[in-house]
């Protein structure tokens, strides 16, 4: 028989397995970063730096104000614990989890022009971007480029070489070793990665397998279309992983009751070693690039918060702002802030705030500390609200009252 999960309970699985049950520690160091990453297993990355970027984010919503440097020291260079890829959009990995990844490398290889099949067919283009390497080490495109390489074409504006590296990047012919002002510096493999991991990819199937199994693991509960996603997976090779986790025991199925596919049932499973709280007490601004939020169904079945970010949305047309973060009190996606670190002012600026229906009374007293610690972390003097919404104005006022 399937045991059936409630809604709240769901919810409540999955802010589990995402690592917020535990109060935030007075002086987070580079060991609540790693646990964080422990539970994660990727960071996703995006340029935008109107608040701060995306891959900051996600640890300061569950250990609170860290220091950026610890992360940084994670993410970067021969000795950081983690290395980018393609993983899930750009994404910060594990480096142990580089091996897994073959499979995606090779159909970029095999794939057209589009993508990595451009290697193949710029081949004396790619050897000498090799042999750049080789000879001078790790480099940003901006450092290869040179006069004969004219930008033009549709691609942004792109030269071949910045062209050939991305898609290199994604063949695994190079890595990125770090981002120097949010550039990336490209490698030769073996000038970044220890040689255990070069050359010793499992087979499709199993390394398909162990990534929905740290998907389940990340997510709680979770139905196919979410593992599918974390690591953005074809369903079919997904499906078959999960039938053998289900048989191995690492993936119990379960029935979430309003979890649905039009008029039928969407079957979902839960992780072996999935907690289920009675409860969740936390307070937190989520990046639009947060595992809990950026797989929008996911979102919306969870939260019952329908979420789009409005970056690429023209100003007059946006409803919320252009960079609004969910806010979540306890087991709850209560609204969304439109945040910005005015650096020069020393101001963090709310631009709008808005509430959900059916949103706590104390939503704004709750907000505000965040808010402050989110302020101090980026290191900036005071908040200030400024903007239209909903909330904002019971923000204001938690404010004057907390100034006062």
């Amino acid at each position: 028989m399937v045991d059936v999960v409630s809604p709240a309970l769901a919810r409540r699985i999955a802010l589990a397995a995402q690592g917020f049950t535990r109060p935030l520690p007075e002086a987070p160091g580079t060991r609540a970063v790693n646990g964080v990453i422990d539970r994660l297993s990727l960071l996703q990355i995006d340029s935008v730096n109107v608040f701060e970027r995306s891959h900051y984010l996600p640890a300061f919503s569950r250990v609170g104000a860290y220091d950026r440097t610890a992360l940084d020291r994670i993410t970067t260079g021969r000795r950081g614990r983690m290395v980018e890829y393609w993983a899930h959009q750009a994404a910060y990995i594990p480096r142990e989890l580089w091996p897994l990844f073959e499979f995606r490398r090779e159909a970029y290889r095999a794939a057209g022009s589009d993508w990595g099949g451009w290697v193949a067919e710029n081949a004396p283009l790619a050897e000498w971007l090799r042999a750049e390497l080789a000879a001078n080490g790790p480099m940003r495109a901006s450092e290869i480029e040179h006069d004969s390489n004219e930008r033009r074409g549709p691609w942004w504006g792109w030269s071949d070489v910045k062209r050939t590296l991305e898609m290199m990047f994604r063949t695994g012919d190079v890595v990125c070793v770090e981002r120097r002002r949010f550039e990336r510096v490209y490698a030769l493999p073996e000038q970044a990665l220890p040689g255990e991991l070069l050359g010793s990819a499992p087979a499709e199937a199993d390394a398909v397998r162990e990534l929905v199994g740290l998907a389940a693991s990340a997510q709680g509960i979770a139905t196919e279309a979410d593992l599918a996603d974390y690591w953005r997976m074809k369903r079919a090779p997904v499906r078959q992983a999960i039938t053998e986790l289900e048989d191995s025991g690492v993936l119990l199925p379960v029935e979430v009751p309003g979890w649905t596919t039009g008029a039928r049932r969407t079957p979902a499973w839960l992780h072996r070693d999935a907690r289920r709280p009675r409860r969740i007490e936390t307070a937190a601004v989520l990046s639009p690039f947060d595992p809990v939020v950026w797989f929008r169904p996911r979102t919306e079945r969870l939260f019952d918060f329908h979420y789009r970010i409005e970056i690429y949305t023209p100003e007059p047309d946006r409803k919320f702002g252009y960079y609004s973060l969910p806010v979540l009190i306890d087991d709850r996606v209560v609204g969304r802030v439109d945040l910005k670190s005015d650096r020069q002012a020393g101001v963090l600026r709310v631009q709008s705030a808005w509430s959900e229906p059916g949103a706590p009374a104390d939503t704004a007293a709750r907000l505000v500390p965040v808010l402050r610690r989110a302020a101090a972390w980026q290191g900036l003097d005071e908040v200030t609200v400024t903007g239209r919404g909903d909330l904002s104005p019971a923000l204001a006022a938690e404010l004057r009252t907390a100034a006062a």
